[in-house]
């Protein structure tokens, strides 16, 4: 690969159609004001570079960045771009990751509005992410230890699994489909409405309203706290381990919960099962 080092680029398109090219502590900045700097280029590596200017990665085919940087300037910096691998590299601009294939992200830090958008393929692992709309209708996701704060994550999301994650977020996982959350920790309003087959293995999960209109919804040992109006229009299959505020007209399904506040039942269409296990228990003994 040709080796580009300690350099500076400025100009629109500096490096347009680059090919086999490895940068090695290159800035992407100055008066110049520069946009695109790689676009439609091949086979990329960048290696402790800092992007301050626009849409540095578009149309890119092969690309790995490690140990760099994109500031809130360096707005919508990879699009189009296929086979990415990017390593403990700050990704702070709006938009920065939009109609890509084959991504993965480790051991990032991530602060960027509309994050993810209409993508195919993204792995994330070790990553801290600040977002709003965040992977909206991305499909085959695949996250662990992921850390993620801001409102609409995950909408329209299909087919994807997370594990050992954290969500401090609301109306998250809107009309997704074929989604599996695995102990993790899910904390906001409104939750997985109208998703479908949406399911919740050893998960905590606290906020008003969770996941009303939903189809196909399963939860498998899952903790609610602070939960109310649960269910509502819902076809579930829950086992939940502990105490909800309130479940209100669960569709269809069954629902084994040890205690519920209040269980509200004024929709004739609305048969879902809700079995109390520790009155059963108290019963049995």
């Amino acid at each position: 690969m040709k080796i580009i080092k300690n350099a500076r680029f400025g100009e629109e398109r500096a490096l347009y159609a680059s090919e086999d090219l490895r940068l090695e502590n290159v800035c992407f900045d100055g008066e110049e004001d520069g946009e695109s700097a790689l676009k439609e280029s091949r086979n990329i590596e960048a290696e402790n570079c800092f992007f301050n200017l626009r849409y540095p990665f578009w149309h890119i085919m092969k690309l790995k960045i490690a140990n760099s940087e994109m500031t809130p300037l360096c707005r919508a910096a990879l699009w189009y771009s296929q086979d990415i691998l990017i390593r403990n590299t700050k990704m702070h601009g709006i938009k920065a990751l939009r109609e890509c294939a084959r991504v993965g992200v480790y051991d990032g830090d991530i602060v960027s509005p509309e994050f993810g958008w209409f993508c195919d393929g993204v792995s994330m692992e070790n990553t801290a992410a600040e977002s709003e709309y965040f992977m909206m209708r991305s499909r085959n996701l695949n996250f662990k230890k992921v850390n993620m704060k801001g409102k609409y994550s995950f909408q329209y999301i299909e087919n994807a699994t997370f594990e050992n994650c954290s969500f401090d977020t609301k109306d998250a996982f809107w009309h997704s489909r074929n989604t599996t959350v695995k102990n993790s920790f899910v904390k906001g309003e409104y939750l997985g409405w109208y998703a479908e087959n949406l399911t919740f293995i050893d998960c905590v999960i606290t906020g008003t309203q969770p996941l009303c209109y939903c189809k196909g919804l399963k939860l498998v040992n899952c903790k609610m706290i602070d939960a109310d109006l649960c269910f509502e229009k819902s076809e579930t299959e829950a086992e939940l381990t502990a105490p909800v505020v309130s479940i209100k007209n669960p569709y269809r399904g069954k629902i084994f919960v040890p205690e519920a506040g209040e269980i509200i039942r004024d929709d004739p269409a609305s048969t879902g099962e809700i079995i109390l296990t520790a009155s059963s228990k108290k019963q049995a003994g």
